[in-house]
């Protein structure tokens, strides 16, 4: 009775087995439509909203202009993301150091012989059923080598990452003031601008009573005409600034912004001693160039454990019996199916062509290769800090020299001209006093710029940004 009831169980546990695959491509669901080519979705229009009339202009700080680009900038998402890839390596890598532990189940039927055996002899029983855990552990130099290499590339991946951000700053930096200057020199060229049309009436109001020639008239005209088209390049160039911010630091375009910081605030500069000390403790540049080494360093370790011996260790608990079932009953009672075996397995390279000699030759390149970089990467860094520091220390130093003269060159417009209403100077020195003015305005602004983006580069050697 029990062995008809075991053949029903059989034959139907096998049926199952065999209409198992037909019926789940049967319950597929049509395949999903294919997406659209990049290119072809890159020809939809980008819509741009544009700010609301008589909207209040966002007040924007540095600080928040640098977090609006640590949030959008594709650059710096990209290194985030190659630095959280990174970081699962690692875990994966280490995951592969640790002991595995599977589950499997499967039916295996043979047609069995005439003797009552099998005709597979690589079979055990006509009806086989396995459902055993497996716990497996690999004993291998070269994996460790690779968690290792892999722990120091996530370093560096974080390394680099912390790279992209500095120098995410230094653009921001950059551009964030380019607006403010912008502006200043757009007030200048108004104020110029307004002086070349007071001096061409003053020049015709003198022609008519007889006091200048007609020349002064032309020469004033001239200069009216020259100063318009200077107004309308500043203009444009703030335009241009504005855009260039908008782009890097919102995610929606938008141009309805003004900058709060000020261009022309006393921001001093850290003393020679302190960002020197700073720049070799936290430079990211030679934190990546190390890590790098050290990873080479690993992957030569891994290639030579190529020529050493490896084991594996599996431990197996379960069922494997001719009947799907905790106990077997036999002509001598019940017997239990549930049992475990160990195996243990020792692999040792004997010859592959000169194969590993060769993955060894590859990693000792790599290896000279990376440390030849983090040789370079330290002379750069001596080299940069003092370039970065001078050329701070000299914007800064003619920064004064910059706003004296502009003041001057604002006093010189302001005398010339009532000297030449007073009859005391020529067309000419008034011309130039309006140029002269221009250019010390124009030559002031982008000097605090410049002081402002060297104190920027500064950061990216020490990763501390001088507060405005």
């Amino acid at each position: 009775m029990n062995n008809k009831y075991s053949q029903r169980i059989h034959k139907f546990i096998f049926a199952g087995l065999l209409l198992a695959p037909i019926a789940v491509l049967a319950g597929q669901q049509p395949d999903a439509p294919k997406p659209r080519p990049l290119l072809e979705q890159s020809k939809e229009p980008i819509s741009i909203t544009p700010s609301p009339e008589g909207s209040t202009p966002l007040q924007l700080t540095l600080q928040a202009a640098l977090d609006l680009a640590r949030k959008n900038s594709t650059q710096w998402q990209a290194a985030t993301t190659e630095a959280g890839i990174a970081h699962e390596d690692r875990n994966i890598a280490r995951a592969g150091l640790l002991p595995g532990v599977n589950f499997n189940t499967s039916a295996l039927y043979t047609e069995a012989n005439s003797a009552g055996g099998v005709k597979y002899i690589a079979n055990n029983a006509p009806h086989e059923y396995i459902s055993q855990g497996n716990v497996h552990q690999q004993l291998d130099l070269a994996a460790v080598s690779n968690y290792r290499s892999t722990a120091a590339l996530a370093a560096a991946a974080k390394a680099r990452k912390e790279v992209a951000l500095r120098g995410l700053v230094v653009t921001v930096v950059q551009d964030y003031f380019a607006v403010a200057a912008a502006e200043q020199k757009l007030s200048a060229a108004r104020r110029t601008s307004e002086e070349g049309n007071s001096f061409f009436q003053l020049t015709q109001n003198l022609e008519k009573g007889g006091e200048v020639a007609h020349a002064d008239v032309i020469k004033a005209e001239l200069q009216m005409q020259e100063r318009r088209r200077q107004l309308q390049e500043a203009q444009l160039a703030l335009v241009n600034a504005r855009l260039e911010l908008s782009v890097l630091i919102f995610l929606d375009f938008s141009d309805n912004f003004q900058t709060v910081d000020d261009l022309h605030a006393n921001v001093a500069l850290p003393p020679r001693d302190a960002f020197e000390a700073a720049a070799s403790k936290q430079n990211p540049e030679i934190r990546m160039a190390l890590a790098n080494a050290q990873a080479a360093n690993h992957d030569v370790e891994a290639a030579r454990a190529g020529y050493l011996p490896s084991i594996s260790l599996d431990y197996f608990y379960g069922i494997d019996a001719p009947n799907y079932a905790v106990n077997a009953i036999t002509p001598d009672g019940k017997v239990s199916n549930v049992g475990s075996s160990a195996l243990a397995s020792l692999n040792l390279p004997v010859w592959n062509w000169g194969a590993t000699q060769s993955r060894v030759r590859q990693a000792e390149l790599k290896r000279d290769q990376a440390k030849r970089e983090l040789s370079f990467a330290q002379r750069k860094l001596v080299a940069e800090m003092r370039s970065l520091y001078s050329e701070a220390e000299t914007s800064l130093n003619e920064l004064s020299g910059l706003q004296r003269s502009a003041e001057l060159a604002a006093d010189s417009l302001r005398l010339t001209t009532l000297r030449y209403k007073n009859g005391e100077s020529t067309v000419l020195e008034v011309v130039d006093a309006q140029s002269t003015f221009a250019n010390a305005n124009a030559t002031y602004q982008d000097g605090a710029l410049r002081y402002r983006v060297a104190l920027a580069n500064l950061q990216t050697l020490t990763g501390v940004l001088t507060a405005p």
